[in-house]
Parts: C-alpha cells; sequence; structure tokens
C-alpha cells in the first residue's frame, strides 16, 4: 500500500532563530530544508557552490518569504576560505548563530576495483571533509558567542547498509555519523547539539539525473510505504532536530526511511 505524505504546515518552531544550509539551491533536501526553516519563522542563509542556480532559489524564497529573511552566499564546501567566508557573513548579517545544517555532499557509482583515486578524493572531500569544515567553524562561532546552537548533519542510511558500487560514498557518509557523535561530546560543554538524519531515499531532480531507473525502480521496491521520501519530509526530521523538541538529543543519527527491517 502507498502512503501519500500530508504537508504539515509551520508552527513557529524556529521563530526569532537564525540559520545556515549548505548545498541549499535547487529541489533537493537543502532546498527544501531552507523553505520548512523560513516556514518556521527562522531567517536563513543558504549556499551553496552553484551561484546560478543560488541566486534563482534565493529570488523564490525571498518572494515568498521577503527579501529580509533569506540571504545567499556562493561557497565550496572544500575551500576553507570561503567556509570561514560564509561562517563570518552569517554572524556579520544576523548578528548570531543557531542553527547550521550542513547537507553538502557528492555521490557517484564506481566498483572499488575501477576506483579511482581521483574519484575516491572527490566524494571525501566533498561529502566528509565538507561537513568537517563546516562544523568547525560553526562550532568555533557558537563556542565564542556562548549562546549554544544547533548542529545538524546530512548523512545516509548507506553508512549502515552495504550497496554495490558505493563504497566511497558509503565510507564519507559513515564518516559524517561518527564525526557527528565525536563533535556532539565536545560541543556539549558549551551547549551546542550535533545531530545527524540519514535518508533513505528522496527523491529529487539531481538524483534522477545521476541514477539509473532501474536502480531507482529497486530502491523503492524497499521501501516499506512502496515510495521514495519527499526531500520535505527529511527536512522535518531536520527542523526537529533544530528545534527545543530535541533538547535532549545530541550525538544522535536518525534514520529517515521507512526500509523494511
Amino acid at each position: 500500500m502507498t502512503t501519500e505524505p500530508v504537508y504539515v504546515p509551520g508552527h513557529a518552531l524556529l521563530a526569532g532563530r537564525t540559520a545556515v544550509v549548505t548545498a541549499a539551491a535547487g529541489a533537493g533536501i537543502g532546498g527544501a530544508t531552507a523553505r520548512r526553516l523560513l516556514e518556521e519563522g527562522a531567517d536563513v542563509l543558504i549556499s551553496d557552490a552553484h551561484a546560478r542556480r543560488l541566486k534563482e532559489t534565493r529570488a523564490r524564497l525571498a518572494d515568498e518569504f521577503g527579501a529580509d529573511r533569506v540571504t545567499a552566499l556562493a561557497c565550496d564546501v572544500t575551500d576553507e576560505t570561503q567556509v570561514g567566508a560564509l561562517f563570518d557573513f552569517a554572524a556579520e548579517r544576523h548578528g548570531r548563530l543557531d542553527v547550521v545544517v550542513n547537507n553538502a555532499g557528492l555521490g557517484g557509482t564506481a566498483d572499488l576495483a575501477d576506483m579511482s583515486d581521483e574519484q575516491w578524493d572527490r566524494v571525501l572531500d566533498v561529502t566528509l571533509g565538507g561537513t568537517f569544515r563546516c562544523t568547525r567553524a560553526a562550532l568555533r562561532r557558537m563556542r565564542a558567542a556562548g549562546s549554544g546552537g544547533v548542529i545538524v548533519n546530512n548523512a545516509s542510511v548507506i553508512g549502515w547498509r552495504a550497496q554495490k558500487g558505493q563504497s566511497h560514498y558509503a565510507a564519507a557518509k559513515a564518516g559524517v555519523m561518527a564525526l557527528t557523535r565525536c563533535a556532539a561530546l565536545e560541543a556539549a560543554e558549551y551547549g551546542v547539539r550535533v545531530n545527524a538524519v540519514a535518508p533513505s531515499l528522496a527523491m529529487h531532480p539531481h538524483l534522477v539525473k545521476v541514477t539509473t531507473p532501474e536502480l531507482l525502480a529497486e530502491l523503492t521496491s524497499r521501501e516499506a510505504y512502496g515510495r521514495h521520501a519527499e526531500p520535505w519530509e527529511v527536512a522535518n526530521t531536520i527542523v526537529f532536530l533544530a528545534s527545543g523538541y530535541s533538547s535532549y538529543l545530541t550525538g544522535e543519527v536518525l534514520s529517515v526511511s521507512s526500509q523494511h527491517a
């Protein structure tokens, strides 16, 4: 039986907060998260390595939620200088940093025996290295501010479950999970919570471009609901982790999945 999801309206869970979301351009999880944060009352700085798509996304969100609530700055998360500039801009623009969503990641498909060093390094640098750089930048500023904060990282169920052709991506996402747990213990002493989500299959245009229809059908068949997740369904869990409803959660990785047990 296929269940159709019902979009839940905002409830001002993040009113008065400021948030940064990486890889937020387009129709994927990052874009959905930026929208959900705005619907919950937060002011949002969106970032992405694709400047044109970022500009278009910001314009759409600004038209809907107001130009003063949505800002944008291009950032390549593999570049420490750009990461530093992003978080400096967030502090200067909003005066505070409450929520950071590290969504940037890069996938690909290649059997390990045929994988090049370049393929391995690129996926690890964006997906794990980018999360490391952004988490470090956020923690430094949150620690200095002394007002707490929340960081939510985007992992994947593939960090737990094996899938052919995904050694680099699985290793990176498992690393994001481990980074999340360790960072959470370090950040607890200054009131910062660090958690992660682990989606299974959230459908969006980029995924369709890089995945065969056969594999998408196979992955969908594993879901108990008989369908993929909508990106905003993953964003709902991110909003929960960013809000006061998860005040006692840190170092956790929440699976956003209906896969069979």
